[in-house]
């Protein structure tokens, strides 16, 4: 899987691929990601990429003529691959939506910023636009490191354990259940008995009905999307009287 990072600030992604899990994938060859600086494909002396909006307003925008020449850079070397832009004004980000990026060649990710890009960019080369939620980021370099982390972890081999994307909360479509691990007993809590019981049978059981719990307290709005059981289904309305 391979990622072209189009960014104004490039550097601030040598932390996170340089650390835990993203650095191991890269170091495996699982995944490669490639920073291009906008500002290397400014037009004048003086690196210029924003500009006063036509028409008037507050702020500035990203110029069309270095994002257009370094998207085709980034294009040239990766015909098929998808053309995202970080914009409030995107589809939300989900873990459907980074299951389905991941299933790509290459992604090439502008990071916006300022007021946005000139709207020729979008017009021309952005197959897609995404946003990580209804609020905004002082540029789209968090949203590309968010984007590039998810989809990284569907990535087959990145992670240690497959099972690990599988059961991650929002994979099935619902938050995940509670997760213990040693000393069994601490400071008076102990671990739910059905953990140690071996009884596989019954913690899935019970794992499922925590997963249910949690995003009907937590998440509500998950559930019109879910799948559910005719046992969920009861599960959710005995829940429902306990707790009224």
């Amino acid at each position: 899987m391979k990622f072209e990072v189009l960014s104004l600030f490039p550097a601030m992604f040598e932390g996170p691929l340089t650390e835990s899990i993203l650095k191991r994938a890269r170091e495996k060859g699982l995944i490669e990601v490639a920073l291009h600086n906008i500002r290397d494909y400014a037009l004048d002396r003086h690196s210029v990429t924003d500009d006063y909006p036509y028409g008037g307003g507050a702020g500035m925008v990203m110029k069309v003529e270095p994002l257009a020449a370094c998207i085709e850079h980034a294009k040239a070397g990766n015909p098929k691959a998808r053309v995202i832009l970080t914009t409030p004004r995107g589809r939300a980000f989900s873990h459907a939506v980074a299951d389905e990026l991941a299933r790509e060649e290459a992604l090439i990710i502008i990071c916006g910023r300022y007021e946005g890009v000139d709207e020729r960019v979008r017009e021309l080369f952005v197959d897609d636009e995404i946003s990580l939620g209804d609020f905004v980021l002082t540029g789209g370099e968090m949203a590309a490191m968010v984007i590039i982390d998810a989809v990284s972890r569907l990535v087959p081999g990145v992670l240690g354990s497959e099972e690990s994307a599988i059961n991650d909360s929002f994979a099935d479509g619902l938050l995940e259940y509670p997760q213990y691990t040693r000393p069994p007993e601490f400071r008076g809590l102990e671990v739910p008995k059905v953990l140690l019981s071996g009884n596989h049978r019954e913690i899935e059981k019970w794992r499922r009905r925590k997963s249910l719990a949690a995003t009907a307290f937590q998440r509500p709005d998950l559930l019109q999307k879910v799948r559910l059981t005719d046992a969920d289904r009861k599960y959710l309305v005995e829940l429902s009287r306990e707790t009224e």
